[in-house]
C-alpha cells in the first residue's frame, strides 16, 4: 500500500466528536489543510464528515463528492460510542447455555453506587434471551449434546418477531468453540443479519464479560455498518478506513463494534505521541481536552491497552487504549449549589453548547476563559450565530457572571467579583483534570514530573500551564495542529491487528516453551489480515505479549514473551512499581497470550526550520485584559503563524492560531522550535503556597472534596486489584474513605 498521494487527489483525516468535527486533508501537492465544524448542526447539514469533505472541496451542502477527488478518508466516529450511551443500539437476541438466562444480568452483583438505596440496574443491550440445550466441561467433554432443534425454535420466534442481531455466548466456548458455531451458522441461515459468536470476538476466560463483549458487538455493529456504508456511499472507490480503541487504523470491512468504543480518543493518543516522539518526548503524558470532556493517557515506550474495560455499565474485555476520561471539557457546565462551586459532569454539547455560542446555553468551563480574557472572540472561529458567521458572544458571559456573582453573594456571603467567580470555577476545572492525571501516572508508580505534558484538542492550550503547575510538570509540547490532533492522529497512525487466545495455566517451563507454537498461530493469523489490507510482509512488525498474574488474583501485568526468568522479572518490577510490593511466595499464571501485528504506514515527515542566531521578537497583533494569577494583566496577543523559529513568549500572554489558543501563563515561557513545535517551559518557580484559612470558601471547598475522593478511590483501585476475596474483586463490595483523628 501507498501511503503517498495519487496524482490530483486529497487524503482526509477525520475526528468526530462529541462537540466539534475536526478534518485534517493533505491536498495533491502535500500541503496540510484543516477544518473545523459542529458535530451536530441539523439544520446545515446530514453529516459533519462528509459536510468537512464537502467544505475542503469546495463543495455546496449536498453536493456529490467527485470519485477521482479522494484517495483515503482515515476516521475516528463516536457513532457507535454515542448509541451504547443512549442504548439506541439494534434490537439483540442472546442465545446463551440452558440454565445461563440472567447470567449478565446479575453479573458480578457489584453496585456502581455503594450507598444508594434504590439501586437502578444499567438497562441490559439485549431485549430477548434464547437458552439452547448444550454444556461443555473446562476440559471440553460434552456433558450435555447441542439441542439444534431447540435453538432453532427460539431463533425463529426471535426473527419472526424482527430481531436482526444475535449474541451467541457458550460456557467454555472461548476455548471450544463447536457448539457455538453451529448456531452462528443456524442464525446466519435463518436470516439474521449480524451474528457475533464469543469465541471469535473475545476468546477469552469470564464468562460474563466475554458475554457482555459479545453482545455489544451484536449490538453496536449494525448501527455501525449503516454509518460505514452510507459514508462509503458518498466516497465512491476512495479507500475508507477507521480507527479502533487499540490505536490502529483497520478497512472499513473489518470494522466492529466492539473495537468502536474509544475510536476517537485513540487518534489523540497516536497523534499526541507521534508528534512529541519527533519533538524530542520520549515520556508523554497526553491531555485531549474538548468540549465533552478530557482524555488522559501515559506512554513511556509503547502505547498502554487494558484488556478488560467497563464502559457504560458494560464489561469489554477487548484491547483498548487505556485512557482516563474526566467529565471536563470546555463545555461543562458551571454549577453553584448554594454552598460550594462544582463544574460538571454535565455538558452543553454542541447544541446549544456554552453561553458565548449563542445559542442561549449555560455557562461553562469555556465561558470561564471568554470571562477572564484568555478567550478572545476576534481570534475564535467565527461560526456561530444562525448564519455560522459571528464571534463568541462576550456580553452574555459577563451578564451571566455578574448575575451569579450577585446569587452567591446572596446566599454565602461571598464578595467575589464576577471574574473572580471565574476564575474560582476554572480552579476546579484545573484541579479535576490534574486528578485524573495522578490517575494514570501517579497511582501506578510514574513520576509525572519528568515527562511533557502534550496538550491537544480544542481547548488544551488554553489550560496546559495551568494543569501542569498542578502536577508538578515543567514542561509543555504542543503541535501545530494541537486543535485537530485527534484528527491529525489519523494519518500518522499504523494498521494494527491484534489477536489473542485464553490459557489459563501455570508458569512453567514447559509452558512456556509450548506457547511459542501458539503465538506463531496467531501471528500469522493477524499478519494474514495486515497482508489483505494491502500492507507487504516488510512493512511488518510482530509483538509476542504474555498476560501475567499472581495464582488466586484477577489483576495480570502485560510482558513480553521471553524465558520464564525474564518473564517473572518483567511482572515483578511492574507489580513492585504499581503497588510497591512482591509475593516471591506466589506462583505465577499466565490468563491469556496476544499477539500485535503492525503495517508500518509512511512516517510523520514535518519540515525543519533553520533558527537564525538572532531569531528576533515575535510582532504583537492585539493586547487583551487578562486575568491569571489572581492578577489583572495586560497581556501580548502573539499568532502563532507569524512566530518564527527560535522566538520565545513569556507569560501572561495569548498565542492564536485557526483552529486553537494556547495561554502562556505567568512564570512560564513559550519557544517555537525548529519542527514548528511550540514547547513551554516554567522558567521562574511557582509562588510559595499559602495556608487557604479555616473559613468556608466555596472554590476551596470543591477543590478538598475532590482531592479527598481522588485520594479514596485510589485506595479503592489498588484493594481492587490486590485481593483475592470475590466480594472485593467481582463484587466490589467495599469502601474507602478518609477520616480526621476525631
Amino acid at each position: 500500500m501507498s501511503e503517498g498521494n495519487e496524482a490530483g487527489r486529497w487524503q482526509f483525516w477525520i475526528d468526530r466528536g462529541g462537540t466539534f468535527t475536526d478534518v485534517v486533508a493533505r491536498r495533491p501537492d502535500g500541503g496540510i489543510v484543516t477544518h473545523k465544524l459542529l458535530s451536530e448542526d441539523p439544520e446545515q447539514y446530514e453529516d459533519a464528515a462528509l459536510q468537512g469533505i464537502r467544505d475542503l472541496l469546495g463543495l455546496r451542502g449536498g453536493a456529490v463528492i467527485p470519485e477521482a477527488a479522494v484517495e483515503a478518508v482515515k476516521m475516528g466516529t463516536t457513532v457507535a460510542t454515542n448509541a451504547l450511551l443512549e442504548r439506541k443500539g439494534d434490537r439483540t437476541v442472546l442465545i446463551i447455555t440452558r440454565g445461563f438466562a440472567d447470567a449478565l444480568r446479575i453479573a458480578y452483583q457489584n453496585r456502581p453506587h455503594l450507598f444508594v438505596r434504590e439501586i437502578v440496574l444499567p438497562e441490559l443491550l439485549y431485549e430477548r434471551v434464547v437458552e439452547v440445550g448444550e454444556r461443555l466441561d473446562a476440559q471440553g467433554v460434552v456433558l450435555t449434546p447441542l439441542d439444534l432443534d431447540g435453538a432453532r425454535a427460539g431463533l425463529e420466534a426471535a426473527y419472526a418477531d424482527g430481531i436482526r442481531a444475535a449474541a451467541v455466548v457458550f460456557m467454555h466456548g472461548y476455548r471450544y468453540p463447536e457448539h457455538e458455531r453451529a448456531v452462528a451458522d443456524l442464525a446466519r441461515e435463518i436470516g439474521f443479519t449480524q451474528v457475533s459468536a464469543s469465541h471469535a470476538v473475545s476468546p477469552l476466560m469470564k464468562l460474563i464479560s466475554r458475554g457482555d463483549t459479545t453482545v455489544v458487538d451484536a449490538y453496536l455493529s449494525p448501527i455501525l455498518r449503516r454509518y460505514v456504508d452510507r459514508v462509503a456511499a458518498d466516497l465512491g472507490d476512495a479507500r475508507l478506513m477507521f480507527m479502533q480503541s487499540s490505536g490502529g487504523l483497520t478497512d472499513a470491512r473489518f470494522f466492529q463494534g466492539k473495537d468502536s468504543i474509544l475510536s476517537g480518543p485513540a487518534g489523540g493518543i497516536v497523534g499526541g505521541v507521534r508528534v512529541a516522539e519527533i519533538g524530542g518526548f520520549k515520556r508523554i503524558i497526553t491531555f485531549d481536552m474538548g468540549g465533552t470532556s478530557t482524555d488522559v493517557a501515559h506512554y513511556d515506550g509503547e502505547y498502554e491497552r487494558a484488556f478488560e474495560t467497563q464502559v457504560a455499565g458494560v464489561r469489554m474485555r477487548a484491547p483498548m487504549m487505556r485512557i482516563h476520561t474526566v467529565a471536563a471539557g470546555g463545555g461543562s457546565i458551571l454549577h453553584f449549589d448554594g454552598a460550594k462551586y462544582r463544574v460538571g459532569p454535565d455538558s452543553a454539547g454542541a447544541n446549544p453548547g456554552p453561553a458565548c455560542y449563542r445559542r442561549g446555553g449555560p455557562l461553562t468551563v469555556t465561558d470561564c476563559n471568554v470571562m477572564l480574557g484568555k478567550l478572545q472572540p476576534e481570534f475564535f472561529p467565527h461560526v456561530f450565530g444562525p448564519k455560522r458567521d459571528e464571534p463568541l458572544d462576550r456580553d452574555v458571559v459577563v451578564e451571566k457572571f455578574e448575575a451569579l456573582a450577585v446569587r452567591i453573594r446572596e446566599e454565602t456571603g461571598d464578595t467575589r467579583s464576577a471574574v473572580e467567580v471565574a476564575g474560582g470555577f476554572l480552579k476546579i476545572a484545573i484541579e479535576n483534570m490534574a486528578n485524573a492525571i495522578k490517575q494514570i501516572s501517579v497511582q501506578r508508580g510514574y513520576d509525572v514530573t519528568e515527562y511533557a505534558l502534550c496538550c491537544f484538542g480544542g481547548a488544551g492550550g488554553q489550560h496546559a500551564c495551568l494543569v501542569a503547575d498542578a502536577l508538578g510538570m515543567k514542561t509543555v509540547f504542543i503541535h501545530p495542529y494541537a486543535g485537530v490532533l485527534s484528527a491529525y492522529g489519523m494519518g500518522l497512525a499504523d494498521i494494527r491487528v491484534i489477536r489473542e487466545r485464553a490459557v489459563e495455566a501455570p508458569l512453567v517451563d514447559e509452558l512456556v516453551e509450548s506457547l511459542g507454537a501458539e503465538f506463531d498461530t496467531l501471528a500469522e493469523d493477524a499478519r494474514t489480515e495486515t497482508r489483505n489490507q494491502g500492507i507487504p510482509n516488510d512493512r511488518l512488525c510482530t509483538m509476542r505479549k504474555v498476560h501475567l498474574k499472581y495464582e488466586g488474583t484477577d489483576t495480570t501485568h502485560i510482558v513480553d514473551y521471553g524465558p520464564r526468568a525474564e518473564i517473572v522479572a518483567q511482572f515483578e518490577d511492574s507489580h513492585r512499581q504499581r503497588y510497591g510490593f512482591v509475593m516471591p511466595e506466589k506462583g505465577h499464571v499466565v490468563e491469556a497470550i496476544s499477539v500485535e501485528v503492525v503495517g508500518e504506514t509512511d512516517a510523520a515527515e514535518e519540515p525543519t526550520y533553520a533558527v537564525p542566531a538572532d531569531p528576533g521578537v515575535p510582532d504583537t497583533v492585539a493586547r487583551a485584559e487578562m486575568f491569571a494569577a489572581d492578577e489583572r494583566h495586560e497581556a501580548p496577543v502573539y499568532d502563532r503563524d507569524r512566530m518564527a523559529p527560535g522566538q520565545t513568549v513569556d507569560g501572561p500572554a495569548i498565542v492564536v492560531e485557526a483552529t486553537a489558543t494556547t495561554v502562556v501563563e505567568p512564570g512560564w515561557r513559550a519557544e517555537m522550535t525548529d519542527r514548528a513545535h511550540l514547547v513551554l517551559r516554567r522558567v521562574k518557580a511557582l509562588p510559595k503556597r499559602v495556608a487557604v484559612g479555616t473559613s468556608v470558601d466555596p472554590v476551596m471547598l470543591e477543590v478538598f472534596n475532590n482531592l479527598f475522593m481522588s485520594i479514596a478511590e485510589q485506595m479503592g483501585v489498588t484493594l481492587e486489584n490486590t485481593a483475592y476475596s470475590v466480594n472485593i474483586k467481582e463484587r466490589l463490595d467495599f469502601s474507602c474513605a478518609i477520616f480526621d483523628p476525631e
